[in-house]
C-alpha cells in the first residue's frame, strides 16, 4: 500500500496497526474553500489520483490518501500560517463544538472507493493565558484546526462525539469500511 500523505500521525496509526506501506506525497494543491464533506472528499481525491497516476499500468498497488478539515458553523480552520492565526483559530473554536471531517480516497486495482467520517468535538472555553500555552507548544504546525488532540492539545478537549482515530487524523472505521480485509493482509 502507498500512503498519499505526508502526516506524521497517519504514518504513526496504520504502524500501530502493523500495517507495511510507504509514503508518497502527492504534492497537490488542496481546496480550502466551500463544503467541508467536498473539500475533504475532493482533496483526498486530488492526492491518490496523482500518485496512483504514475502506477497506473501497475493495478496491484493500493493508494490511500486522505484530507481532514476543521469546520465551524460554515468557515473551514486549515493549518495556521503563523502564530497569529493559531491564536486566532483556537479563539474561534473556544468553548464551541466543531466538526473534525476527513475524507478518504483508496484506489485499488483501477477503482476509486471515497467515504468520509465526522467527529465532533466540544472545545473548553478557554482563557487568552490557556490559548498563549498552547500556542507556545508549538503544537499547532501542520495541524488542521491548529490543535492536535493526541498531545497537549488535550488539555483544549472537552469531549468528542464520534472517532478519536479521525481527530488525529486516519478514520480507522471508516478506512476499514473501505477495504475490510485490510488488516488481514498485516497477517
Amino acid at each position: 500500500m502507498i500512503l498519499a500523505s505526508g502526516s506524521p500521525q497517519r504514518r504513526a496509526i496504520l504502524e500501530q496497526l502493523g500495517l507495511e506501506f510507504t509514503v508518497a506525497v502527492s504534492g497537490v494543491e488542496e481546496l480550502e474553500q466551500g463544503p467541508a464533506a467536498e473539500v475533504a472528499l475532493e482533496n483526498a481525491r486530488r492526492k491518490a489520483l496523482a500518485v496512483a497516476g504514475p502506477l497506473a499500468s501497475n493495478g496491484a498497488t493500493t493508494v490511500l490518501a486522505v484530507d481532514t478539515v476543521v469546520a465551524l458553523d460554515d468557515r473551514l480552520y486549515g493549518k495556521p500560517a503563523d502564530r497569529a492565526e493559531a491564536a486566532a483559530t483556537l479563539r474561534a473554536l473556544a468553548g464551541r463544538r466543531h466538526q473534525v471531517l476527513s475524507g478518504i480516497c483508496v484506489i485499488e486495482e483501477g477503482s476509486e472507493r471515497v467515504a468520509t467520517a465526522v467527529t465532533t468535538v466540544a472545545f473548553r472555553a478557554l482563557s487568552d493565558a490557556a490559548i498563549e500555552w498552547y500556542v507556545d507548544t508549538g503544537e499547532w504546525r501542520d495541524r488542521a484546526g491548529g490543535y492536535a488532540i493526541q498531545g497537549r492539545g488535550a488539555a483544549l478537549v472537552q469531549s468528542i462525539d464520534g472517532d478519536y482515530l479521525n481527530v488525529v487524523g486516519l478514520p480507522v472505521a471508516t478506512l476499514l469500511d473501505l477495504l475490510p480485509s485490510l488488516l488481514f493482509s498485516a497477517i
